[in-house]
């Protein structure tokens, strides 16, 4: 009997109507409204077309549908979707008014009704309908033996039209796979902006058919066939994502120079250029006083455009530090002769020459906000990346382009390389509310882009670097200026990102890779533990000046296995405030556990150093988090005194560069406990 009522109990919760907070959607609905009831999942559930979609719409649904047999194990009876109408009396019926077009300005919207017996999603493109089907995914939910979706009505629409990521794939060069798996999850999370950096001092990554040096030489053998670029850009388009190319002109040029030296800036008989080996800025630049420069881009141009069908082109312009221009007598008497006054003036007569070139193939021209200039066309799209939306007083280039009349994208505070928290992330707008702007300013703002800068990541640890912290950006982009609550955020995002490795994500299980290696295949729950309270260095710190990693030096060491935003560090953090607002056993407990964890941590890390020089870099910090460990016990759990003073030269060790290029993620804590 008691088994009976148990069961009955256990039912009536697992069906009890569930709260919007209880939702890991990402991005957050602009409109949702939870209504009593629920729609029950079985394996004869089944999805309709109806109207007049792309292509792409059938692929998107089949995809959604193996998507959703993986996930609940069904067995779903229905394999694909070829057609319209096919199934008119499915379960979830999708209405689609018309094709969309990938790019900019095109309706998104969507609309998403669940009742116990019907699911209907409204969309005027099939863009629109993706998006719903993504939502429909992240609102599934189960009661311990069941599938359900919960009865809910959600209109939804995508606040900036420009929701980005850009990857660098001239610097650590990403295979077609780490692109495609990327796509996928940018399509989860309603973005629709791909930005592919492609050519850099570190490399030359794209084919050139009539110039077969550029990859041959300058690009250590990885690249990019033609081939395989339309088929990513196909790829993309299927998903609903734009492509926009970048080769970076007229700095970062060292790779190109280094098969044409003829076109670059230095004076007849200096050294010749090579391909960059470290990070940083180097002094090579093309010269724009050379008519054979315009010939070879040209050239370059009429094969890489046709390429991609977005209609936009980023020609990079950044970080052209001018030394070898101010170095050349007939750059200078150049300059002289056609009144440029400066750098930035003979950067904008080069840019200027650009444009004609990429409009013969329908593309306009974008690039980083040096090419900002009050003679820069006003056709140009500015990408902010140092200056943000600080305002124009305070050098926020965002601002003052909008406020110049250009169109302008912003990815400062969204350089995710540079290991910032995602809070930092998550709590930069585009649009902040102090900012005031016109409504034709505010309309100038396209959105945003996250840039993953790839000086320290290779196909193995990229992706962690990108997610999840981009799915937190993807809300900032598309959700409602309103929603900013953090702790929400991460609550939502734990779940995101364990589902992003439904789409080929591979930030958790590489993770798993790169510590069988520290510990030479030996247990790594240890070294796990302490990944989870480290964090890498932040804002170039790790390899400042690129002195100390190269383009081939080694990605599998402690750092590349930590996170920007250290999982357990979050939680003690939490409970070491919680403690010290009320010092009661439960919550004392939560911290001491803690710390009797990073006790048993340092021993297990020690027993396994025997074994695994790669541990080595980290026993220091371990030994120190260990002894401190030991001392606040003592203090919190004996009420013994400690010599607060030599913990605290113990605890400011860590404040002192370490060889493991990470940072102790609980410092500020332990910091609070002494």
């Amino acid at each position: 009997m008691k088994y009976i009522v148990m069961l009955l109990l256990v039912a009536f919760v697992s069906n009890a109507q569930i709260t919007k907070e209880q939702l890991d959607l990402m991005p957050w609905p602009q409109n949702i409204n939870l209504t009593s009831g629920t729609f029950s999942l079985t394996k004869q559930f089944k999805v309709n077309i109806i109207g007049n979609p792309d292509p792409r719409l059938f692929k998107g649904v089949t995809n959604f549908i193996r998507r959703l047999d993986g996930r609940t194990g069904l067995f779903l009876e229905q394999a694909f979707v070829t057609k319209v109408n096919e199934f008119p009396a499915a379960e979830l019926q999708i209405y689609c008014e018309r094709k969309g077009k990938v790019g900019l300005n095109e309706d998104e919207s969507y609309q998403l009704s669940i009742v116990s017996d019907k699911i209907i999603i409204n969309a005027t493109t099939d863009l629109g309908a993706l998006h719903g089907l993504e939502t429909l995914l992240q609102l599934m939910q189960n009661n311990g033996t069941s599938f359900y979706f919960p009865a809910v009505e959600v209109t939804d629409s995508p606040r900036f039209t420009w929701r980005g990521l850009m990857i660098d794939a001239a610097r650590h060069f990403q295979p077609v796979d780490v692109i495609k798996r990327n796509l996928n999850a940018l399509a989860s999370m309603k973005m629709n902006v791909f930005h592919w950096h492609l050519a850099d001092d570190q490399g030359w990554r794209i084919e050139i058919k009539k110039h077969p040096k550029l990859t041959e030489f300058a690009s250590d053998g990885d690249y990019y066939t033609q081939e395989e670029i339309k088929n990513i850009v196909k790829y993309a388009d299927e998903l609903g994502i734009m492509v926009v190319a970048e080769i970076d002109i007229p700095g970062h040029a060292s790779a190109l120079l280094s098969v044409y030296p003829e076109i670059g800036s230095k004076q007849s008989g200096s050294t010749s250029y090579s391909v960059g080996r470290r990070s940083g800025i180097y002094d090579s630049a093309l010269d724009p006083t050379n008519p054979k420069l315009y010939q070879l881009l040209g050239e370059i141009f009429d094969e890489v455009c046709p390429l991609f069908t977005s209609n936009y082109f980023h020609i990079g312009g950044d970080e052209n530090n001018g030394k070898e221009w101010n170095a050349n007598p007939t750059i200078r008497d150049f300059k002289k002769k056609n009144e440029i006054t400066s750098n930035h003036g003979l950067q904008t007569y080069f840019n200027m020459k650009l444009i004609p070139m990429l409009k013969k193939h329908n593309k306009r021209l974008m690039g980083w906000e040096e090419i900002m200039t009050k003679d820069m066309s006003k056709d140009a799209i500015i990408h902010a990346w140092r200056g943000g939306n600080e305002g124009v007083s305070a050098g926020g280039a965002l601002i003052t382009a909008a406020k110049n009349g250009y169109n302008t994208v912003l990815s400062n505070g969204y350089y995710i390389d540079l290991m910032l928290t995602v809070d930092s992330h998550y709590l930069n707008d585009p649009l902040p509310k102090n900012i005031v702007l016109s409504p034709e300013e505010k309309a100038r703002i396209l959105g945003g882009e996250a840039a993953m800068w790839s000086e320290l990541a290779a196909p193995l640890n990229i992706d962690s670097k990108i997610w999840p912290r981009t799915a937190a950006i993807a809300e900032r982009l598309w959700s409602n200026d309103t929603v900013t609550d953090l702790s929400s955020m991460h609550k939502r995002l734990k779940v995101i990102s364990s589902r992003l490795e439904e789409v080929g994500i591979t930030h958790i299980r590489n993770k798993e890779v790169i510590l069988r290696n520290i510990t030479n295949y030996q247990d790594t729950k240890a070294v796990n533990d302490f990944t989870n309270i480290c964090e890498p260095y932040k804002m170039y710190k790790r390899n400042g000046g690129g002195k100390k990693y190269f383009m081939y030096s080694p990605l599998t060491l402690f750092a590349d296995a930590c996170s920007a935003d250290a999982s357990d560090a979050y939680e003690f953090n939490k409970a070491v405030n919680k403690y010290l607002e009320n010092r009661s056993l439960e919550n004392q407990k939560i911290v001491t556990d803690f710390l009797k964890q990073w006790i048993a941590m340092n021993t297990d890390l020690i027993r396994l150093s025997a074994n695994a020089p790669l541990i080595q870099p980290v026993l220091p910090m371990s030994n120190n988090l260990s002894a401190i460990s030991k001392q606040l016990l003592l203090a919190i759990e004996e009420k013994q005194n400690v010599d607060k003073k030599a913990l605290n030269a113990l605890l400011e060790e860590f404040t002192i560069r370490n060889s493991a290029d990470v940072e102790l993620a609980v410092y500020d804590s332990l910091k609070k406990l002494l």
